[in-house]
């Protein structure tokens, strides 16, 4: 049986370091990439010590691929150079690359943030156009574009998924992560979903597990085959001594963003 290969930019990342374990697979070999040093676990996985910026390392990274998962960049707010270089260019180097290999599918991580200043409302469909909270926020709408773009002109199956908040628990992001939680497990069910489902063309859906307060739509991620098994409420209790956001914080999806300074990292 030929192994399944599967690119993972930013494999050291929050969400890289859940993912790495939960996306093994007997039959299927992880190309772990990321500027960080990393070590291989066993035979199926491959290290790869590169930016998403480096177009030549990017090439090599994409050769015998069968699909990519692009996790890479700075995943909070930033200087807006260093988030046009990583974020924007980077997705761009990396689509343009395995556009070259002839990679059918890409994964693009988006953000809740991409939508940041839409007023919180049940069940927010994934496609609601870009309104961003922040220049991370900008990165992501751009990273959606792309995405549309290489399916729309070069074929490539391509599928954005809007995460909200994909950490072990929801308690370190207190009761906001009631609402925004993906859990791990869940985190790779979807990943699954993205990699199995036959031919989706190109796809926004959100990222985030059937939490009780959930505000976002799942319908689009459960019709490429996505099934939530986890529910942040369960954390509720823990939780309850927290103080909730207020103000703008409360009105808007992205939260904290929405006030937090343009252009300056901020560990929110």
């Amino acid at each position: 049986m030929t192994d399944q290969r599967v690119l993972i930019t930013g494999s050291a990342g929050v969400v890289g370091t859940l993912m790495r374990p939960r996306l093994k697979r007997d039959g299927r070999v992880l190309r772990l990439l990321d500027v960080a040093p990393q070590t291989a676990s066993d035979a199926s996985e491959e290290i790869v010590t590169a930016s998403v910026t480096d177009a030549a390392a990017m090439a090599s990274a994409c050769e015998g691929v069968d699909a990519v998962i692009h996790l890479g960049g700075h995943s909070r707010e930033n200087s807006w150079e260093a988030t046009l270089d990583v974020n924007i260019n980077g997705t761009h180097t990396v689509l343009e690359a395995a556009r070259l290999a002839g990679v059918q599918r890409v994964i693009l991580a988006s953000s809740n943030h991409a939508v940041g200043f839409r007023r919180v409302d049940s069940d927010l469909p994934a496609d609601s156009s870009p309104r961003p909270d922040t220049y991370y926020g900008v990165s992501k709408a751009a990273i959606e574009a792309l995405g549309s773009l290489y399916h729309s002109r070069f074929g490539m199956d391509v599928i954005v998924i809007r995460i909200g908040s994909c950490f072990e628990t929801p308690l370190p992001l207190g009761p906001r992560g009631l609402t925004t939680w993906l859990s791990p497990d869940d985190g790779a069910r979807l990943f699954e979903a993205c990699l199995s489902a036959p031919s989706p063309g190109y796809r926004l859906i959100w990222g985030v597990s059937d939490n009780t307060r959930r505000i976002y739509s799942l319908e689009e991620a459960e019709a490429l085959g996505y099934k939530s098994h986890d529910n942040a409420e369960v954390y509720a209790e823990q939780l309850a001594s927290k103080p909730g956001p207020t103000g703008i914080a409360a009105e808007y999806v992205g939260g904290p963003f929405c006030t937090a300074p343009l252009g300056v990292f901020n560990p929110l």
